[in-house]
């Protein structure tokens, strides 16, 4: 039953379509009635846990769909396509997304590993890269969700006991199936995610594999091989990807596409179309005449 109330309170506060805050920090209530082709994306570290509906994602052209059996979990920054195929006002999609923190994530992972000492394997049959793992709703994970959203009718009670309830959600992810994954994200020898975070944030300057691998403290050979067995994608491959789905993000919300090119780093306006145009399909000319939006 737990989760029958956690769908129909977000039944009650999402009367029209869109995101709505919580009051927790990181916490979004949503619901989506247009049904939306997918779209270049970037997921940042984030649970999605859909009560109604479904959302599809892809990865490296693998097609990915998730619903109330499954909530997803990243928890490293990925470059992905996303969308809400059908989705419509009669059969609109719900959910409730949970941005992870890494600080109190990762404290949980090492209260955990030293308690424990050993991963949990995941049970998930999905064939998923870590970066994303679909994992089944267990009771703990349910009524963790259910008691921080209960906090949401109360001002008071968000504000005083909010952060420890989110708390008690992080860690049910890191016990359930998603758990092994995410301690691997956040919890020691998390060099692949150190490495994304630094990626992410320096789209616009010149990155090779050799700096990556460095940074990460491994041989080239063996950087590639554990960087791909997490993203599913080598390193330049991923790279180009944040590139491009960052830029496509951009012109989307309005930006000129020069301008867009050059803030994800790249020089040539013809390498950036080309590029752009075998990754999607058309043109980032094609691609600004058709509105291009979706929920995470």
């Amino acid at each position: 039953m737990s989760k029958q109330y956690i769908k129909q309170l977000i039944e009650r506060k999402t009367d029209q379509s869109g995101l709505i805050e919580t009051g927790i920090q990181g916490v979004q209530l949503f619901r989506v009635t247009d049904s939306m082709r997918c779209a270049p994306a970037i997921y940042e570290p984030a649970a999605i846990a859909i009560l109604s509906g479904e959302k599809e994602a892809i990865l490296d052209g693998q097609h990915y769909v998730y619903d109330a059996n499954q909530y997803m979990c990243c928890p490293i920054t990925m470059p992905v396509e996303a969308g809400t195929p059908n989705a419509s006002k009669t059969n609109p999609l719900l959910g409730v997304y949970i941005s992870l923190d890494t600080k109190i994530m990762t404290e949980l992972t090492m209260e955990l590993e030293r308690t424990s000492g050993t991963l949990r394997r995941p049970k998930s049959s999905a064939a998923l890269p870590p970066s994303l793992t679909l994992s089944h709703w267990d009771a703990q994970f349910t009524d963790a969700l259910l008691r921080l959203l209960q906090l949401t009718d109360s001002p008071e009670d968000t504000a005083i006991l909010g952060r420890s309830r989110l708390r008690e959600l992080y860690y049910a992810i890191l016990k359930g199936d998603a758990g092994n994954a995410a301690r691997r994200a956040f919890g020691v020898g998390n060099e692949i995610a150190r490495t994304i975070e630094f990626i992410s944030s320096r789209l616009d300057q010149n990155i090779d594999i050799e700096e990556m691998a460095e940074r990460a403290g491994m041989s080239r050979a063996v950087f590639h091989r554990k960087f791909k067995h997490a993203t599913a994608m080598s390193p330049l491959q991923f790279l180009k990807s944040m590139r491009l789905n960052s830029a496509a993000m951009k012109i989307a919300s309005g930006m000129n596409i020069s301008q867009a090119a050059i803030d994800v780093g790249y020089v040539s306006p013809s390498q950036f179309s080309r590029e752009f145009k075998r990754l999607y399909g058309e043109s980032p000319k094609d691609w600004n005449h058709v509105k291009h939006t979706h929920v995470m």
